[in-house]
């Protein structure tokens, strides 16, 4: 029988502490979808297929005050080795996408999820099923941070640029750093999802 190892994780990290660890970034093909077609129905496809999914969503900032919130820009799916980032404010919320984030049998792994999912659901109704919040998952390990950018520095050792975070999620074209920063945040959650599920959870710990 295989035994899980066991691994404490520091229950918070600093920013000092982030600063020195090694940069970690998606490397495998990325795709971007901002059309209806045979590239989204190849999409699709792939992602039907797949067992765990990492997820996340961009959505276009505001910066000035009593301005109305933007709806959600782009869908992040990503598998180990493909992220696929969908152009929801170009193309919708298709029903075949739709089907994915309703499936039980698919796994999608994020952080703050109920957030994004609701963004999704005003553009196109759904029942969400086979989310994981990786903030939920994490305080069952005694980790108290929550954003992405900490979780990966305790739970994975490395370092993600949030640098394009605030950048215009609706541009005509996504930059290359748009891309790796978009699909990193979906695949590095589906990576700290399986790297929890190797180690036994803190004995003392309590979900909150």
């Amino acid at each position: 029988m295989f035994l899980r190892r066991r691994k404490e994780y520091a229950p918070t990290v600093s920013p000092e502490e982030i600063a020195k660890l090694p940069l970690t970034l998606f490397e495998g093909k990325i795709t971007v979808i901002d059309e209806l077609g045979p590239e989204f129905m190849r999409a699709v496809r792939y992602l039907r297929h797949r067992r765990v999914i990492g997820f996340d969503t961009e959505t276009r900032p505001v910066f000035t005050p009593h301005t109305p919130q933007h709806g959600v820009a782009l869908l992040q799916l990503s598998s180990g080795r493909r992220a696929y980032l969908f152009r929801i404010h170009k193309i919708g919320m298709e029903e075949p996408l739709a089907e994915i984030l309703s499936n039980p049998r698919i796994i999608k792994v994020g952080a703050a999820v109920h957030d994004d999912i609701h963004g999704l659901q005003k553009i196109f109704p759904f029942e969400a099923d086979g989310f994981v919040d990786l903030q939920k998952m994490c305080a069952e390990w005694g980790i108290q941070d929550k954003s992405v950018k900490k979780l990966t520095a305790i739970i994975m050792g490395k370092r993600i640029s949030k640098t394009q975070q605030l950048s215009n999620w609706e541009a005509p074209k996504l930059s290359d750093a748009q891309k790796i920063y978009a699909a990193t945040d979906a695949w590095i959650c589906r990576e700290m999802y399986f790297e929890l599920l190797k180690t036994r959870k803190a004995a003392n710990s309590s979900a909150q």
